[in-house]
């Protein structure tokens, strides 16, 4: 990924906390953080990770939320971000906050059990 598409990433995913956080008013999306961006190097695509608090109908629902308003959301990206086009958003969950706390459940139910011989 080339230096100018890491950069538009950090300042999309500032501006995304921002817009999804402030602007939108829909009540299905629930309690976004965007994690990551990640621009592709041509600054066509731009995939956003985020994670939402909740079960999986409030993560569905937030992902369909999102969905809907992705044009507003593309349009204010473009009045933020002097770019020649906007890239095209693609909203994904980050796997790897649920795979890091699956993880540390884990550890945590090894840790606690008692040790033989104790």
């Amino acid at each position: 990924m080339s230096l100018r598409a890491n950069r538009v990433g950090e300042q999309m995913k500032k501006e995304l906390g921002d817009i999804i956080g402030r602007k939108i008013k829909d009540p299905r999306i629930g309690f976004v953080t965007v994690t990551d961006v990640s621009v592709s190097g041509d600054l066509q695509i731009a995939k956003v990770y985020i994670s939402v608090l909740g079960d999986e109908e409030q993560r569905q629902n937030t992902l369909k939320g999102l969905a809907k308003a992705k044009g507003f959301i593309r349009s204010e990206i473009g009045q933020r971000i002097r770019l020649r086009k906007t890239p095209e958003i693609q909203f994904e969950f980050d796997e790897s906050i649920d795979y890091g706390n699956r993880i540390e459940t884990l550890l945590h139910e090894l840790n606690s059990q008692p040790k033989e011989g104790e």
